[in-house]
């Protein structure tokens, strides 16, 4: 039975407080309006699908577009929040284009994501992450996202596009800038210097690349560019911008929740730490328990459309909610608990349909490693504050921490 808006009332779904624990709403979504809309702002509406075979269905269906401009009529694009003109290059990217230019853009870099190609990435990420716990133990402390969870990813994928190792520090700023920016927040227009800085930062890493080309992703584009009408220079940015994001967001959310994840559960903790080769049915049930993408990126309808029995009307924005479909008791036998021994495991926390995440075969090598390797070197793991002083990030999409202080 679908419910009315006010019988359910709506959180504040960017808040820290609702991305702490956003599942007992989602239950209630699944169980009584599986298709539902809440109200972002004044301007900001968009439809919630919750249930899981609700939300495998909307990721694969072509009636959902990615695209606003495929989905709206002038009216509606009149109506559109102000967007500056230096924003409209990454709006060409393949996070938010639609057939045919999508293929033409991930073809251009799915060989270098390849699992034959991943797994030959496994020694420099090994050698990394004990680096990393290297200096912790130094140390004698830890605050787990910004001293092992975030440089890691950082570094490989910057690594992988041959950005300079001074460089990359700068990255995770820019990177939350730009979330920041295209999460519709009130706080947009704080972001937009550091997008200014990050955009000019590229754009003469381009020139260089041009000049002195390296053995790294970025070159093989710019060849790609130069080889005819393939990649442009706006497709050029967009690209490399959403691969330096898009290459270690997923990953931090995953090795930092599912760090804490398995502190809180004791006997799993144990059971992974005795059993290392459990690690990648492991990794399975923490990408499924945390899911560091919450909400799948916007889709929109380009036709009016009837999903489990609600209207959706053209134009409209979707939003399926790959953290609700992983919790769904439809799909999954005892949603709520943890299992690192689950299977089968059919999550949907790299989504579904051609926009599946491309970097799904790093995320779960550096999950696997990092994950086995913190819990081999650290056996006495344990956090350093009470569960409820930890804070969670502000947004939509992703749901990750902003800080896991730790001791060993």
């Amino acid at each position: 039975m679908q419910l009315a808006q006010e019988q359910i009332g709506q959180p504040a779904m960017r808040s820290p407080q609702f991305r702490a624990n956003p599942f007992p709403f989602y239950a209630q979504l699944r169980a009584a309006a599986p298709v539902y809309q809440v109200h972002l702002s004044r301007r900001e509406s968009i439809w919630l699908v919750t249930r899981y075979s609700d939300v495998l269905a909307l990721l694969k269906d072509e009636r959902f577009v990615k695209d606003r401009l495929q989905a709206m009529t002038p009216e509606q694009q009149a109506k559109q929040p102000w967007m500056p003109s230096m924003l409209k290059p990454l709006t060409r990217s393949m996070l938010t284009l639609d057939e045919p230019d999508h293929s033409r853009l991930r073809g251009l870099v799915h060989k270098a994501f390849t699992p034959r190609l991943i797994e030959e990435l496994r020694n420099r990420v090994q050698s990394l992450c004990d680096e990393l716990l290297d200096a912790a133990q130094r140390r004698g402390s830890m605050e787990l996202i910004g001293d092992y969870a975030l440089p890691l990813p950082i570094t490989i994928i910057a690594e992988m596009l041959g950005v300079p190792t001074r460089d990359r520090a700068k990255f995770h700023q820019w990177s939350r800038a730009l979330i920041l920016v295209f999460s519709g927040s009130s706080q947009m227009l704080q972001g937009l210097p550091q997008i200014w800085l990050f955009m000019r930062y590229l754009r003469q890493f381009f020139k260089q690349r041009r000049v002195q080309p390296g053995d790294d992703l970025t070159t093989a584009l710019i060849r790609a560019e130069e080889a005819g009408d393939r990649l442009s220079e706006d497709e050029l940015l967009a690209m490399v911008m959403l691969l330096l994001i898009a290459g270690y967001e997923t990953t931090v959310n995953l090795i930092g929740s599912g760090t804490l994840a398995l502190l809180q559960h004791p006997a799993q903790h144990l059971l992974l730490r005795e059993d290392p080769a459990l690690i990648k049915t492991a990794i399975e049930e923490l990408l499924r328990y945390t899911s560091p993408v919450d909400c799948a990126t916007e889709r929109f309808a380009r036709e009016d459309v009837v999903l489990n029995g609600v209207r959706i009307a053209r134009g409209e924005q979707v939003r399926a909610v790959l953290g609700s479909a992983n919790r769904d008791e439809e799909q999954f036998i005892n949603p709520d608990k943890l299992d690192l021994t689950r299977d089968p495991n059919r999550h949907l926390a790299f989504g579904q349909g051609i926009h599946y995440c491309l970097g799904a075969p790093l995320a779960r090598l550096e999950g696997q490693i990092a994950i086995n390797t913190l819990l081999r070197r650290m056996p006495n793991l344990r956090l350093a504050v009470a569960p409820e002083q930890l804070c969670w990030r502000r947004g939509l999409s992703l749901r990750g921490l902003e800080q896991l202080p730790v001791t060993f």
